[in-house]
């Protein structure tokens, strides 16, 4: 049995940083004295699990002696995790075992933001983004990464596998631009796209492998279609985000459902096919919003964190009926 269906990274830098993992019953939120959260991700593999106990909730927590400041899951193992941190390493994480990690990547300069696991079922490689202006490849059995792709100028926020597109993976940076890169050509981007405001994270569309989504520090969410690159797709933000955009994720379940969330306090939901407005704005947070993801499993279902050391598990209006 999976040890939990929510991963979420905290940080408060006067204490010890955490990864921690909860199992669900039902809609709720989750308080963690002492952590501000930057990166909350639900399980792959644990679709109902919270079935198993359903008046109970589980409550792992591992700790770090830096920020953890992304997570996510490996592809091939439910009880492996991996996480990046503040002090430039990588640590991999192994549920059912003792709570230190079970390795530590160490090839970054400065703080490592992001983090990803392959999601094309012929590979299993994981990219880092990082402070240093670099991205790097790794593979999971491996202490030494494969890659590192240095074409930004500034902090590199994000790297981004496409779902559809073997190889294939979107880098957001501090420069304002967007990069698209084929692994096997670690030389130079094969795409480059101009978004002008710093790019804070992206994400792919899970329908479309032409379409990626960015979000930037002046509040706006640009769409770009990878075959049209002259100018945006589209731009979201009327009645939107007023602060920076932290986080994007294209949805699981519609393709053209995103969900933002940001340092106005907000998560936002968005449908870039019907109507530039945002579907419903959510405020249950009194801090910055770091987080955002959809559950595979349960349609409707998403999760938040943020600075008020809050997890929030709800189900958007706007979600409830759309198919």
């Amino acid at each position: 049995m999976p040890l939990g269906n929510l991963g979420k990274c905290r940080f408060r830098p006067s204490r010890g940083r955490s990864v921690s993992f909860f199992m669900e019953p039902q809609k709720v939120a989750f308080r963690s004295p002492g952590r501000h959260g930057y990166s909350v991700k639900f399980s792959p593999y644990a679709p109902n699990s919270w079935r198993l106990h359903p008046h109970r909730i589980m409550d792992s927590s591992y700790e770090w002696s830096n920020g953890l400041f992304d997570v996510t899951w490996a592809e091939n193992n439910e009880n492996v995790v991996l996480t990046v941190s503040g002090d430039g390493t990588v640590q991999v994480w192994n549920l059912v075992k003792d709570g230190f990690p079970v390795m530590v990547l160490k090839e970054h300069t400065k703080e490592v933001y992001g983090v990803d696991w392959s999601q094309t079922r012929d590979q299993h490689l994981i990219l880092t983004a990082s402070w240093d202006k670099t991205v790097k490849l790794w593979d999971p059995q491996r202490t030494n990464s494969l890659a590192t792709y240095a074409d930004h100028n500034s902090i590199v926020y994000s790297a981004i596998w496409s779902p559809l597109v073997p190889g294939c993976f979107a880098s957001a940076a501090g420069d304002g631009v967007l990069r698209i890169w084929d692994v096997r050509r670690p030389q130079s981007p094969q795409m480059v796209m101009n978004v002008g405001a710093e790019v804070v994270s992206a994400d792919w569309c899970k329908y479309d492998k032409n379409i990626l989504i960015a979000g930037s520090v002046d509040g706006k969410i640009v769409g770009w279609d990878l075959r049209k690159l002259d100018a945006p797709a589209f731009t979201l933000e009327q009645n939107g985000h007023t602060h920076a955009v932290r986080r994007v994720k294209c949805s699981p379940h519609h393709h053209s459902v995103i969900a933002s969330c940001s340092y106005d306090f907000t998560t936002r939901f968005w449908d870039f096919a019907s109507q530039p407005t945002p579907l419903e704005t959510i405020q249950h947070h009194t801090e910055f919003v770091c987080g955002v993801d959809f559950n595979l499993h349960v349609q409707g279902q998403v999760a938040d964190c943020g600075w008020d050391e809050r997890t929030v598990i709800f189900h958007p209006m706007c979600l409830k009926d759309r198919r």
